[in-house]
C-alpha cells in the first residue's frame, strides 16, 4: 500500500486510515478489534481516532470510548508500535470540559487522560479538532462570518502562542510525536506554520479537514498551502458520510445505518446530494467499478492527500472497503468526475 510522508515529519502513513469514530456505538469492543487486526493486515499503518468519539450520537457518558477501546487493543496484543495513532483535542463547544476552549491550561491533562485510554506511552499525531474562533466546516461555510468572531487577532495569536508552547512541552516529554490541525482554514494553518518557524512551538505536520467527490472546499486555497508547505489532507467522510456507497439513494434509511440515527446527516441532507451522487454511481456503474473503491481511489490520486480517513461499521464493511484498497482510476474515469464534479459542485 502506498504511504505518503506525514508532513515534514519522519513517519510515513499509508494513504489509507481506519477511522474508529463509531467504536463504542455502532461498533462493538469485538467487532473494532477485528477491524484493527483486519487493517494492519492489510497494510494499513494508521488509525486515527479523538477523545470525543463515538460519535451518532456524542454524549457525555461515552466520551473517550474509543480510545478505550483502541487502548484494550494495545493491551491485549502488544502491538502498539506496529502503526501510527492520531488523536484529537476536542474545541470550544465540546462535550468535554464543560465546552471549554483549547488551551495551554487544557493540553496536557487532556494528553494524559487520552495516553491512559489508548494504554501508551505516546501519540504519534496529537491534533486539535476545531479552532476556537470557530470553523466554517460543518456546512457552516453558506454562512461562515469570521467578523462574528469573540476573538480579535492579538488574542487570537496569543492563543496560538500559548498552546504551541504547551505542545512543545508534551513533545520534550516525548507524550506527542507530531501536531496536526482539524478543521482548519489556509488562514489559521498559515499563522500556526508561521509561528512554528518563529520558534513558538512543533510546526503543522496535517490537516484534518472533510473531503470527497461531495466537499471539495480543500481544492482551492488549502491545496495551495499543501503544496508550498508540506501539510498535507487528511480527509474525513471521503464516502460523503455514506452518500457515496448509494446506500441512501431514493430515500433509502439501512437500519443501523448513521441516517437512522441521524435523519438530517449533519446537514448533508438534500436533494442536490441525491443528485450527485446519481451522478457518481452512474460512473461507476459505466466502468465496472464499486462506487465505494472509486470514491476511495479518486481522493488517493489528489496532489495534497496524506491519508483517506474511512470508518467501518463492522467488519464486512472494512473487508470490502479493503477489496478496492490497490484500484487506480483510468483517465477517462477522472476526466468524468471532473465532468460531474462541474455539474454538481459542492452540494453540501
Amino acid at each position: 500500500m502506498k504511504k505518503n510522508r506525514l508532513g515534514r515529519t519522519d513517519m510515513m502513513v499509508t494513504d489509507l486510515c481506519l477511522g474508529t469514530m463509531t467504536y463504542g456505538t455502532q461498533t462493538d469492543e469485538a467487532d473494532a478489534h477485528a477491524q484493527i487486526d483486519m487493517a494492519l493486515a492489510a497494510g494499513i499503518n494508521f488509525v486515527d481516532t479523538a477523545e470525543m468519539y463515538p460519535v451518532n450520537p456524542i454524549r457525555l457518558e461515552t466520551l473517550g470510548r474509543s480510545e478505550e477501546i483502541i487502548g484494550s487493543w494495545n493491551e491485549k496484543t502488544g502491538l502498539r508500535g506496529e502503526y501510527i495513532l492520531a488523536t484529537k483535542h476536542s474545541g470550544e463547544g465540546s462535550v468535554a470540559r464543560d465546552g471549554a476552549p483549547i488551551t495551554a491550561q487544557t493540553i496536557g491533562a487532556t494528553i494524559e487522560a487520552s495516553l491512559r485510554r489508548l494504554k501508551t506511552d505516546y501519540i504519534d499525531l496529537y491534533q486539535f479538532h476545531w479552532p476556537n474562533r470557530g470553523s466554517y466546516m460543518f456546512r457552516k461555510n453558506w454562512t461562515y462570518d469570521p467578523t462574528a468572531s469573540r476573538y480579535d487577532r492579538a488574542q487570537v495569536i496569543a492563543d496560538m502562542e500559548d498552546c504551541l508552547g504547551a505542545l512543545q512541552e508534551q513533545v520534550d516529554k516525548g507524550n506527542i510525536r507530531a501536531f496536526g490541525l482539524s478543521n482548519e482554514s489556509a488562514w489559521g494553518t498559515a499563522q500556526w506554520l508561521r509561528l512554528a518557524e518563529e520558534g513558538k512551538g512543533p510546526r503543522v505536520a496535517s490537516i484534518q479537514n472533510e473531503y470527497s467527490l461531495l466537499c471539495r472546499l480543500y481544492d482551492t486555497d488549502l491545496a495551495e498551502l499543501s503544496h508550498y508547505e508540506d501539510v498535507g489532507l487528511l480527509s474525513f467522510s471521503p464516502l460523503g458520510a455514506g452518500y457515496l456507497t448509494g446506500k441512501y439513494q431514493g430515500g433509502a434509511v439501512p437500519e443501523k445505518s448513521r441516517k437512522s440515527i441521524n435523519p438530517e446527516m449533519g446537514g448533508r441532507q438534500s436533494d442536490r446530494v441525491e443528485s450527485a451522487v446519481a451522478a457518481y454511481l452512474a460512473i461507476a456503474a459505466d466502468h465496472g467499478l464499486d462506487p465505494v473503491h472509486m470514491a476511495l481511489a479518486w481522493c488517493r490520486t489528489r496532489p495534497f492527500m496524506a491519508s483517506a480517513i474511512f470508518g467501518a461499521t463492522d467488519v464486512d464493511q472494512l473487508a470490502h472497503i479493503l477489496e478496492g484498497a490497490d484500484l487506480e482510476l483510468a483517465p477517462e474515469v477522472l476526466a468524468q468526475i471532473d465532468h460531474a464534479h462541474r455539474a454538481h459542485a459542492m452540494p453540501y
